[in-house]
């Protein structure tokens, strides 16, 4: 019965696809133990890059996993004891149970059926595949459980002619690399691991490049920044006039290397500081004077510290309006608008947690502060409420040596917005739970009250509140 149930559902795994199934034919079959698995596809077996790939097909809503299929994102996802396989089409970029892998090559269509290299789905569920050339055979074997009558070991028994597909490089044990941001001529770079990063100039063109070793993407980063199927992307840099742009990509698998190249448009002398224990900020930074200058990192030379945090971005939207509008944006505008009235202050230095549409992590958020051992931590946010009469602004705090500091942002929170007065309140949010100086959340308005949303998305109180932040920071450090 075990066996019976165990075929069954690596018939999944052969035969599953986006959309109708497709009749089998060719030459290329597919056996498991010895015995055909007769689900016949018109699509063939291929052998595309010594990875042998197979058709899926959706088969069995009832044998007691789950399989989806997204059509917009052309992502596979098949759930079973516990364990989560995602594909996505023309993607190397695969996970299991969250974790990255990359496979040596991308699912991809034929005829509307979905192919994939059945090593990766076959060993990620304890099969032991082969593929013999000759005979367009796939071989998928159960492992045997060794006894005292049975334990000789496998011999091809094919005269040489069965061709083993090569194995998939996993990501064990490697530094996973989250995201990035560029700004105040410093690239920023959030990892988990023990990478240590090796940075050099280089010309014709200039460019300063970052390789981290033994290092990969972690499926946070797709998430926040443009990640192509094979790994390459950039963000867009402007306002810089020494910078044209930051590119990414995973440069090698053997051995694994993220490369991160700062595209220059004359030759830039850098500084290097990396922070944290096993969530780490790798900061590069423009502004130097020389490789060994440390002096312009931010908070260096006197200067006060603040970690400006634009709550959710990118597939996390925050609150959406009565009129559609979407919380993260009206986040940023205002950050955007508060930091570049802080870097009119000499005695500041002023950090993103990011200053475009990306997603961070709550604890990359709170990580970055206190790996740069920021002096205050300002989050904004805009709320939200069952009520459609909701209306106004609150400032909360987590810890007592925070309360000062959401006492003096509160004033002028209120004075900026108009809006009622919901006082400053306790709240157990992670982003001021977790960073170890004084830090804030500002939930500037409620984007479910109609008044207060149109307000919100205003030019003008954006400006107001931007302006109560800087003035509401300068206070609380006395400037």
């Amino acid at each position: 019965m075990k066996k019976f149930a165990f075929m069954l559902l690596l018939l999944l795994f052969v035969v599953v696809l986006p959309g109708h199934g497709h009749a089998a034919g060719g030459s290329n079959k597919i056996f498991l133990d010895g015995k055909e698995l007769t689900a016949g596809q018109d699509v063939p077996v291929e052998n595309v890059n010594n990875s042998i790939m197979v058709p899926l097909r959706m088969i069995a809503e009832n044998l007691g996993y789950q399989v989806n299929w997204d059509q917009k994102s052309k992502t596979v996802t098949i759930e079973q004891q516990g364990k989560t396989i995602k594909l996505i089409v023309d993607q190397t970029a695969a996970s299991v149970d969250d974790k990255t892998v990359v496979l040596t090559t991308a699912p991809l269509l034929r005829s509307d059926t979905t192919l994939v290299p059945i090593r990766f789905i076959g060993e990620q569920f304890g099969l032991k595949v082969t593929w013999d050339n000759t005979a367009k055979v796939v071989n998928l074997i159960t492992p045997e459980i060794p006894d005292s009558t049975n334990n000789t070991g496998e011999s091809s028994g094919d005269g040489g002619t069965s061709v083993e597909v090569p194995p998939v490089d996993t990501t064990t044990n490697l530094t996973m690399v989250n995201g990035i941001s560029f700004s105040e001529n410093r690239l920023t770079i959030a990892m988990d691991g023990n990478s240590q990063p090796v940075v050099s100039k280089v010309t014709g063109p200039d460019r300063i490049v970052v390789d981290l070793p033994n290092a990969t993407f972690s499926d946070v980063f797709g998430t926040g920044q443009v990640l192509s199927p094979d790994l390459n992307g950039a963000i867009a840099v402007t306002d810089y006039p020494d910078v044209s742009g930051v590119r990414y990509s995973l440069y090698s698998t053997n051995p694994y290397t993220v490369r991160f190249v700062i595209d220059l448009n004359q030759a830039k002398n850098y500084s290097v500081n990396v922070s944290g224990d096993v969530s780490k900020l790798v900061v590069v930074d423009l502004n130097a004077a020389s490789t060994d200058d440390p002096a312009t990192l931010p908070g260096n030379n006197g200067r006060k510290l603040v970690v400006l945090d634009a709550g959710h971005g990118a597939k996390d939207s925050g609150a959406v309006g009565v009129t559609g509008k979407y919380e993260k944006n009206f986040n940023l505008a205002v950050i955007l608008k508060a930091a570049a009235l802080l870097k009119q202050e000499n005695m500041v230095d002023v950090v993103l947690t990011r200053s475009d549409d990306t997603f961070l992590e709550l604890k990359e958020r709170a990580g970055m502060a206190n790996n740069l051992k920021a002096d205050l931590f300002i989050s904004v946010h805009a709320n939200s409420g069952s009520s459609s009469a909701a209306s106004g602004s609150e400032t909360y705090y987590q810890r007592a040596a925070s309360k000062a500091l959401a006492n003096v942002m509160h004033k002028y929170l209120v004075q900026a917005t108009g809006l009622s007065d919901r006082g400053v309140r306790y709240g157990n949010f992670h982003v001021i739970r977790e960073t170890k100086m004084p830090a804030v959340l500002l939930e500037v308005g409620y984007l479910s009250n109609k008044g207060d949303e149109a307000l919100l998305f205003s030019e003008d109180l954006q400006n107001k509140v931007a302006a109560g932040i800087v003035a509401g920071i300068k206070e609380y450090l006395k400037l």
